[in-house]
């Protein structure tokens, strides 16, 4: 059997997309509903079926024969995923699955993977911006380059940065030419200021200072220790250094930010180069971490999460889900329903600052260990046993505890011992610790204790337990929040944390999607360059300042998009169109003052375009060329891609479809008031946006559009012509008084 999927004919494409938009519904089928679905016979549903097969739409399902059934390749990663789940009661809105093709881990003859192979050819440049997940081996491509920089380019020192001393050991000495590199990596004892040697600020500055008017080459010390160090030291001293940065966002431009302000200040006053990496590069989550001019001298490298996951020889599934609770996290059983001691499980209790914490800290680790069972003992590194019901022993490292005669040590085990041993430690619990840069490779969960506002904390804390291990095929993510009850204020609050909550989810899925880059449809008939898809009616990019937007700060638009609470009320009612496109433009506004409203106009559809890409998967041929997208339940022939479909995806869509299914009617009932009340508050912009609209409804069906009426859109459009009405009669009154 052929199954040509290189030359699907228009009917055939518009047919998939049917049967692909009802296997929303019906993911598990057999010839009998493709029948009812297509109204072909017998044979040609068959047909259909194997075209779906060769596509990698759906997979065989069941071993019978006669009878037989398949399966939408989604909900079959579903129920992969669903399977490893803690807990029934835990949503899980986002369930990715990988090929496990192992191209990430794979080294080539200088024993470089596929990241540190695209850093490496990058060796050259003096302001070098490494973007790529946790686990991809940043720290190891800045050995490679800075090796380089030392033996080949007439650098004299480079200087090692890293947020907190436990990330310092990834900058351990390594032997590099055992896998076919030039030079191996060492860093001598006096100048690693990352060791657990009870030296005091003041000391470590010394050494910094010392090793700046040595001879010694490579340092390695904590942004601290950089920090202080600095107020000693003139920016001239950098002169023909190269300074590393690990964890890159703590480098605000934010007047807070001591570090941000010495990278700025060492920038400006000295040739030093720069080599900045980080796995969470979200400017929009936070404040700048480069003023746009110092960010232009960057060049960038960018591994995605996709390609890291996708090219893993082991993970097979990623979920991240939510758990709702009432009262306190600790009691009722919450915490214990998604607590599960067999798995390598790190958890994160509440923000002391947040609803969720009792604000006794120590009590609420206590509380943790009364859940796991019985504690037994704590030995000289620190660790503490305890016994479960079922008799097992576990070894339970507590990070939430700061006191320095318990920390040092237990980090120290963490480092040295956890990190390589499968034995070393079942349990972690922390707050502030134990996220980025934290190496524990078999962490199988990470259970984070109320909703975070930060996607950059979110995205460091799943990278915990992404990383490739033999120990598992399924890692997860779980958010247990409060559920919405209480007065009408409480369940607002909480309806707003669990909308926060599901964006941080597809803000997630963004981090996790493939990148693809939309660019208007050639006049030339020409094949698209790898990753470039071609949008009908989509604009071109008129002038440098929306050129350098769409290609450095879309994502951060995006991100900002998703976390405006009108986006996300309006995303979640089901609103498309011109409602949402105004919702578009007035964050571009903000984020790009002084825009003419054709250039706004050109950044909103590479914003929508970029936002619609969230959901798509691509659809390859044998010779691995995207030929089809899946978007939001949509089945589309790249050819045929155009901006009103890109306009009409609801990112939210399939997050509102997975909760209406899966929570208590009555709780769901109470998410959909709160947000169906807040479009009663609609400012005049957005009414104003909707009158063409409201014109048009008006002369295709002879009346005014009904607020009772069925129709989400038909109901936002009685609202807005209500605002309208309201602001009409308002300035007739004003006129009338200046009479």
């Amino acid at each position: 059997m052929d199954n040509n999927i290189d030359n699907l004919n228009k009917t055939s494409v518009e047919v998939i997309d049917k049967i692909v938009q009802k296997l929303v519904e019906t993911p598990i089928f057999g010839i009998r509903e493709i029948a009812d679905w297509t109204g072909y016979t017998d044979r040609g549903a068959y047909n259909v079926i194997e075209k779906m097969v060769a596509l990698g739409l759906v997979l065989p399902y069941g071993n019978d024969t006669y009878g037989q059934k398949w399966i939408s390749r989604d909900y079959q990663v579903e129920l992969e995923s669903e399977a490893n789940k803690i807990s029934d009661k835990t949503i899980n809105l986002v369930n990715v699955g990988y090929a496990q093709d192992g191209t990430s881990t794979n080294t080539d003859s200088l024993g470089m993977r596929e990241m540190q192979r695209r850093v490496y050819e990058q060796r050259n440049s003096k302001k070098l911006l490494i973007k790529a997940p946790p686990a991809s081996g940043k720290s190891r491509a800045l050995m490679f380059v800075a090796l380089d920089k030392l033996h080949n380019q007439g650098i004299k020192k480079v200087i090692i940065a890293v947020p907190e001393r436990v990330i310092g050991s990834s900058f351990a000495d390594t032997d590099l030419t055992a896998n076919g590199f030039y030079w191996d990596w060492e860093i001598a004892d006096r100048n690693n200021l990352c060791t657990d040697d009870g030296i005091d600020d003041e000391r470590k500055t010394l050494a910094f200072r010392r090793f700046m008017d040595g001879d010694d080459q490579i340092l390695l010390c904590t942004h601290a220790t950089l920090r202080y160090a600095f107020e000693d030291i003139p920016a001239e001293m950098f002169n023909d250094c190269v300074l590393a940065i690990d964890e890159f966002h703590h480098a605000s431009t934010s007047n807070d930010s001591r570090l941000g302000q010495l990278l700025h200040e060492v920038m400006n006053g000295s040739n030093c180069q720069i080599i900045a990496m980080t796995g969470s590069y979200f400017r929009g989550d936070a404040v700048p971490i480069l003023t746009p001019e110092d960010e232009e001298d960057f060049d960038k490298v960018t591994y995605t999460y996709y390609e890291q996951l996708n090219g893993y020889t082991y993970l097979k599934t990623l979920g991240i889900g939510y758990h709702f609770y009432n009262g306190r996290f600790y009691e009722d059983n919450a915490l214990a329903d998604v607590l599960d001691s067999r798995k390598k499980t790190i958890v994160y209790i509440p923000n002391v600052n947040s609803k969720e914490s009792t604000k006794e800290k120590l009590v609420e680790v206590q509380r943790i260990y009364d859940i796991l069972g019985e504690w037994i003992e704590t030995d000289d590194n620190k660790v503490d046993y305890i016994r479960t019901p079922d008799g097992r022993v576990l070894k339970v490292a507590n990070l939430v505890d700061d006191d320095e005669y318990h920390r040092r040590p237990l980090v120290d085990y963490l480092t040295k011992v956890a990190r390589n041993d499968i034995s070393g430690i079942d349990i972690i619990v922390a707050l502030g610790m134990a996220k980025e840069g934290f190496d524990w490779p078999y962490c199988e969960h990470t259970l984070t204790i109320g909703y975070r506002s930060s996607l950059t904390e979110i995205v460091q804390i799943i990278g915990r337990c992404t990383r490739d291990s033999y120990n598992k095929t399924h890692t997860q993510f779980t958010n247990l929040i409060a559920q919405p009850n209480g007065t009408n204020d409480e369940i607002t609050v909480a309806v707003n944390d669990m909308l926060k909550a599901i964006t941080v989810s597809l803000l997630m899925e963004q981090v996790l999607a493939p990148v693809f880059k939309f660019t208007p449809t050639p006049p030339e008939k020409r094949p698209p360059k790898p990753g470039e898809v071609f949008v009908k009616g989509l604009k071109r990019i008129n002038t440098e300042r929306v050129k350098r937007i769409v290609e450095e700060d879309l994502e951060d638009l995006t991100a900002a998009l998703l976390q405006n609470p009108k986006m996300q009320k309006a995303a979640a009612k089901g609103l498309t169109g011109e409602y949402v496109k105004n919702l578009q433009r007035g964050i571009i506004r903000e984020k790009h003052p002084g825009l003419t409203e054709e250039e706004v106009e050109v950044t909103r559809q590479y914003l929508a375009a970029n936002l619609a890409s969230k959901t798509a998967e691509p659809v390859k041929d044998k010779n691995g060329n995207v030929k089809f997208l899946r978007m939001s339940n949509r089945f589309v022939k790249i050819d045929e891609l155009d901006i009103n479909l890109i306009d009409s995806i609801n990112p939210f869509q399939r997050a509102f479809e997975i909760l209406s299914k899966k929570i208590d009617p009555d709780m769901f009932r109470k998410i959909r008031d709160v947000i169906d009340g807040a479009f009663i508050d609609m400012d005049l912009e957005q009414a104003f946006a909707l009158y063409p609209q409201i014109k048009t409804f008006v002369e295709v069906n002879g009346r005014n559009p009904d607020r009772s009426s069925r129709d989400q859109n038909e109901q936002l459009l009685a609202k807005a012509q209500a605002v309208l009405t309201n602001e009409y009669a308002r300035r007739r009154a004003l006129k009338a008084q200046e009479v």
